[in-house]
């Protein structure tokens, strides 16, 4: 079967939703299906199945889309055209030009198509205007998205049961929606390994993740500004971002002194594995696959009780929660957690077990048959 995948952002693995793209197309690859690529990666020119588009130049706000390190897609008609003919299914990743445009040309060829749902309003809202907490804007956002494209599509991946019920309330409409997990991958598991000599005698609190506003890392430098063992406590954010300078510069007005790296998968494994707690700040989340492999590793989540985040689901115990956007009440809970030791070992040993669910095979293989029943929709 042949498979094109639409992504209108798609480069360095610096965000989920190519990450998620990027095992999408090596899950369907192994499966024996061959894989074509639309993407405005430059970097990719030239290379066998993969079908390279333009970016938009978007003016007065192109400052704001360099600044979060992205590039708009640009709609080809013939690039798109070739990429799709004798296509037996397209699946895209996200709602915008590119894959609208996609979705079009399709429709008119009669070739099914899914569609992934990795884009919150949010995620829009927060960087135009900031209307982030704007309701209205939001709903907008999600209206525009089902009436100019998730209406036509065959299949939707959703991948928590939240982000389908975000947007099906929104819209005031059911959807041909799968639930699937974009999984995590089995290389995160728990090591036994020495510590290097920086975070030795450390409380070592670890958050993974792009900086940027949704995921208001500015909090935990806060609450461990507030903690009475301040001074144990070595915060690492693992990622990279527009949002660095604005953290920096907190930091250094509330006296903490947080390590700001981007690690490779292998680095970042070896970090979880050498910390102590994962807090996870972010307002906004359709999953964070980042929260559960820091789970994986053994490590237990205090976790942002956002109603506009999937990732609260994960908590085991109330422990694991703090209020939202709550400087003081987050800072009790690290300060909790620097107290019980051995609860936090005995927890990290359920999380084992919860994890299971999200079996980075299992997970792929589902989104595979996804993939694979909606081709057989195909019109011609």
């Amino acid at each position: 079967m042949l498979v094109t995948v639409v992504a209108d952002v798609f480069g360095e693995a610096n965000n989920g939703t190519t990450i998620a793209a990027i095992h999408l197309i090596d899950a369907l690859k192994k499966a024996g299906h061959d894989v074509r690529v639309v993407c405005p990666d430059s970097d990719k020119k030239g290379k066998d199945n993969f079908y390279i588009v333009g970016t938009y130049w978007v003016g007065p706000f192109q400052s704001i889309v360099d600044k979060n390190g992205v590039s708009l897609a640009k709609p080809d008609r013939k690039t798109l055209d070739e990429a799709l003919s004798g296509s037996d299914e397209v699946h895209i990743m996200m709602p915008f030009a590119v894959g609208r445009k996609a979705l079009k040309i399709a429709k008119e060829k009669g070739i099914p198509v899914s569609a992934g749902f990795h884009v919150q309003a949010e995620n829009v809202t927060a960087h135009f205007f900031n209307l982030m907490n704007c309701r209205l804007a939001n709903k907008l956002v999600y209206q525009d998205f089902w009436n100019n494209f998730y209406k036509d599509v065959d299949a939707i991946h959703y991948p928590t049961q939240f982000i389908r019920d975000t947007f099906e309330k929104a819209i005031h409409h059911t959807t041909p929606g799968y639930v699937i997990s974009n999984g995590v991958s089995n290389e995160f598991h728990h090591l036994d390994i020495e510590r290097d000599p920086e975070l030795k005698g450390k409380f070592v609190i670890l958050m993974s993740g792009r900086y940027s506003k949704e995921k208001k890392q500015t909090l935990l430098i806060k609450a461990v500004a507030r903690s009475q063992y301040k001074k144990d406590i070595q915060i690492i954010f693992a990622g990279s971002g527009p949002r660095e300078k604005e953290m920096r510069k907190c930091a250094m007005k509330h006296g903490v002194e947080p390590i700001y790296r981007f690690f490779k998968r292998d680095e970042l494994i070896r970090y979880l594995n050498m910390s102590d707690l994962y807090v996870h700040t972010s307002e906004i989340e359709i999953e964070a696959i980042s929260c559960l492999e820091a789970i994986s590793c053994g490590l237990v989540p205090l976790i942002n009780n956002s109603p506009r985040s999937a990732t609260k689901s994960f908590a085991l115990s109330k422990n694991c929660l703090f209020k939202l956007n709550d400087v003081n009440d987050l800072s009790h809970k690290i300060d909790y957690w620097f107290e019980h030791p051995e609860e936090k070992e005995e927890l990290a040993k359920k999380y084992q077990s919860y994890c299971k669910q999200f079996d980075f095979d299992t997970c792929m293989k589902k989104m595979v048959d996804l993939v694979e029943e909606t081709a057989k929709k195909k019109k011609i």
